[in-house]
C-alpha cells in the first residue's frame, strides 16, 4: 500500500518504518512511506511555511501554496507507484472520530495522501481545494497531526495483507466485531495470588470460545454499554447469553 505523508517532522516517522509491524512490513516492502516537508516547497530565504492569520489572534497558520505543492508531489508518487484511489486525509480536531469501521474502509484503498497540519492548523482553502477527508482520533488537541497520522498508518498496516504472522490475530481485537477484547492470560499459572482461569486450561476450544465471547460481552457492557447496542450477535453467541443468564 502506497502511503505519503506531508510533515514538517519527517523523522519521526521513523517510528513507523522502522520499528514493530509496520517496521518489519515497510522491511518486507508490503507498504511504501514517503514523508514530503512542506519546507522544501516554500520561497524565500527562511522557507518559511505559516503566517499569521487575518484577523488577527494567537499562533501562526500554514500557509496553502507549499502544501499544495507537497500535495501535488505526493499524487505524483502515487501516479508512479500505480496508486489510483488515493484521498488526501487531513488529521484535524474538526474530523470525525476514527473508528474500527473506517480502518477498514481505509483498507481498501490504494493508498493514502495524509496532511499532518502544525500551529493553529491550516489555511482554510487548501482544505477545500485538495483535502477528500478530515478525521480526528479523539476530541482533544495536539501540537500536530504527526502523531494522529501514526496512529492512523499502524491501525491501517497491521491489517494488509501478510503483515501480520497470525493472520486471525487483528480479527479477534477490540472494536472488529464492536465488542471490546476478552482478559488474555500466559504463564505462570499463579500470580501473586491470582489464577489462570480453569476453562482456559482445559483445552476444550468450544468452551473457550464460549468464554471468551461472554467475557468481552461482558466487559463491553460494563465499560462502553454504547456499543452492546449496536452489536449484531451470532445464534451462537444469543445461545450463549440466554444459557448465561438462566
Amino acid at each position: 500500500m502506497f502511503f505519503a505523508v506531508i510533515t514538517l517532522f519527517p523523522e519521526m516517522f521513523e517510528a513507523i518504518t522502522r520499528f514493530g509491524i509496520s517496521g518489519r512490513a515497510a522491511q518486507r516492502e508490503l507498504m511504501q512511506i514517503h514523508c514530503i516537508n512542506p519546507r522544501d516547497y516554500a520561497e524565500g530565504n527562511y522557507k518559511r511555511v505559516d503566517e499569521r492569520p487575518f484577523g488577527g489572534g494567537p499562533g501562526m497558520v500554514m500557509m496553502a501554496e507549499p502544501l499544495a505543492k507537497a500535495i501535488h508531489r505526493a499524487k505524483e508518487l502515487a501516479h508512479e507507484a500505480g496508486a489510483v484511489n488515493v484521498p488526501v486525509v487531513y488529521m484535524s480536531p474538526q474530523g470525525q472520530t476514527l473508528n474500527e469501521p473506517a480502518v477498514q474502509e481505509f483498507v481498501q484503498y490504494d493508498g493514502l495522501i495524509l496532511l499532518c497540519g502544525r500551529y493553529e492548523g491550516i489555511d482554510e482553502r487548501l482544505i477545500q481545494k485538495y483535502v477528500d477527508q478530515e478525521w480526528s482520533i479523539g476530541d482533544y488537541v495536539l501540537s500536530g497531526g504527526e502523531l494522529p497520522a501514526m496512529v492512523l498508518l499502524d491501525s491501517i498496516i497491521r491489517r494488509l495483507p501478510g503483515v501480520m504472522s497470525d493472520e486471525q490475530s487483528h480479527v479477534q481485537d477490540s472494536f472488529v466485531d464492536g465488542l471490546l477484547d476478552c482478559p488474555q492470560y500466559t504463564k505462570p499459572d499463579h500470580f501473586e495470588g491470582l489464577d489462570v482461569p480453569e476453562v482456559l486450561k482445559s483445552g476444550h476450544h468450544a468452551n473457550i470460545e464460549k468464554w471468551r465471547f461472554l467475557q468481552r460481552y461482558q466487559r463491553t457492557l460494563e465499560r462502553r454499554p454504547e456499543l452492546v447496542e449496536q452489536v449484531e450477535l451470532t445464534k451462537q453467541q444469543k445461545k450463549w447469553l440466554k444459557d448465561e443468564r438462566g
